[in-house]
C-alpha cells in the first residue's frame, strides 16, 4: 500500500530536524517499552520492507528484520550478488521497480551515490543501512543510548577515537544538529577532511593530534575497528599507524568518571579497544547494539506513519 505522505528518506543524519530527531527518540522509548513489556505493537501490519545488501552485515540485518516483524510488516532480503543489481542492472531502474513492490528500502553498500540516486528514482522511502561515507542509523543509536544512560547530550562532549570514516563525519553532523561538542583524534594521514565538513557542524567540531586530550573531560568515548570494510588492503599500514590510538584505561581515565564507552561492532580487544574497557564497567555496547533494533523501529514508524503520538 502506497502511503500518502511526502516521501523523506534518510541517507545522512542531516536530512532530518532537530525537531524529528527528537520525536524519534520520544517514539524509541514508548517502543522500547512496549517491547520490554511484550505488548504487541503492529502499525505496519501489510507493509514491507526490502533490504539490500552489497557489504556484510550481523547488527543491520536483524535490526531491521526483526525490527519491520516487530511492527507488524514484512522484510525481504536481497544480496547483491543474488540480484540482477550484481550483473549490472543499473540502480535507478532497480529503484523503479522494486519501490513499486515495497514500502521500505534499506540499503546497505559502498558509495554514498548508490543510495542517493536510488533515492532519486525511488517512490518509496529510503534508508542508509550504511555507505563508506555515512552510518546515520548506528548514531542514531548511539545517541540515544547516551541519552537514555546520562540523560540530554545537548552540551556535552563526545571524543571519537581513531578512523576518519563513515562513523566519525556521521558523529560530526550530529554534533552540529543536536548542539554536542565533538573533538576527533585520528593519526597523521587518517585526519578529517574538512571540505567534507558543513559551517554549522565546524563550530561543534574539534580536532587533536594526541588522542589523550581529545578525552580530556569527555562525557562519552567512541570508537570503531581501524579498517572498515573495502580498506582491507590498508589493513597491515593502519595496524601501525593507529597504535597509539587504543582506547584502553588510561585514555578512559582522561574523561570524566562517569563517562561511557561505546562501539559500534564488531570490536577487536587488542586493537583499537582494550578488553578492560570494552567488557568494562563504563561500557554500554551491548545496550548500544540492543538500540539499533528500536531506534530504527522508530525510524520506519516515522517514515511510513508520520508523526505518531499515541502511546
Amino acid at each position: 500500500m502506497m502511503s500518502t505522505l511526502p516521501i523523506r528518506h534518510f541517507l545522512q543524519f542531516v536530512d532530518f530536524e532537530r525537531a524529528e530527531i527528537e520525536h524519534l527518540f520520544a517514539r524509541t522509548r514508548v517502543i522500547k517499552d512496549r517491547f520490554k513489556r511484550y505488548q504487541p505493537y503492529h502499525p505496519l501490519a501489510d507493509r514491507t520492507l526490502v533490504m539490500i545488501f552489497e557489504k556484510q552485515s550481523t547488527r543491520t540485518r536483524l535490526s531491521f528484520e526483526a525490527g519491520i516483524h516487530q511492527l507488524g510488516g514484512a522484510g525481504v532480503y536481497l544480496n547483491t550478488r543474488d540480484s540482477q543489481l550484481g550483473r549490472g542492472e543499473p540502480v535507478e531502474d532497480a529503484a523503479q521497480v522494486m519501490s513499486r513492490m515495497c514500502d521500505l528500502v534499506m540499503i546497505r553498500t559502498y558509495e554514498q551515490s548508490i543510495v542517493e540516486r536510488f533515492a532519486a528514482h525511488s517512490r518509496v522511502p529510503v534508508i542508509n543501512g550504511l555507505t563508506n561515507e555515512y552510518h546515520p542509523c548506528q548514531v542514531l543509536a548511539d545517541v540515544y543510548t547516551f541519552i537514555e544512560q546520562r540523560g540530554p547530550i545537548a552540551g556535552r562532549t563526545v571524543a571519537w577515537i581513531g578512523d576518519a570514516n563513515n562513523m566519525a563525519y556521521t558523529w560530526i553532523q550530529a554534533a552540529g544538529l543536536l548542539d554536542f561538542r565533538i573533538r576527533i583524534s585520528t593519526p597523521p594521514g587518517y585526519r578529517i577532511d574538512p571540505s567534507r565538513v558543513s559551517p554549522r557542524d565546524a563550530a561543534h567540531l574539534e580536532c587533536f593530534d594526541d588522542p589523550m586530550l581529545a578525552c580530556a573531560g569527555a562525557d562519552l568515548v567512541s570508537t570503531d575497528v581501524w579498517t572498515s570494510m573495502g580498506f582491507e588492503d590498508e589493513s597491515r599500514d593502519r595496524l601501525t599507524a593507529f597504535a597509539d590510538w587504543q582506547v584502553d584505561s588510561d585514555m578512559m581515565r582522561q574523561a570524566r568518571p562517569d563517562a561511557v564507552f561505546m562501539h559500534c561492532l564488531p570490536a577487536h580487544r587488542g586493537e583499537e579497544v582494550s578488553a578492560e574497557v570494552m567488557d568494562g564497567p563504563q561500557s554500554v555496547v551491548w545496550d548500544e547494539a540492543e538500540n539499533r533494533l528500536h531506534v530504527q523501529k522508530a525510524l520506519m514508524e516515522y517514515l511510513l506513519l508520520g508523526t505518531v503520538t499515541d502511546a
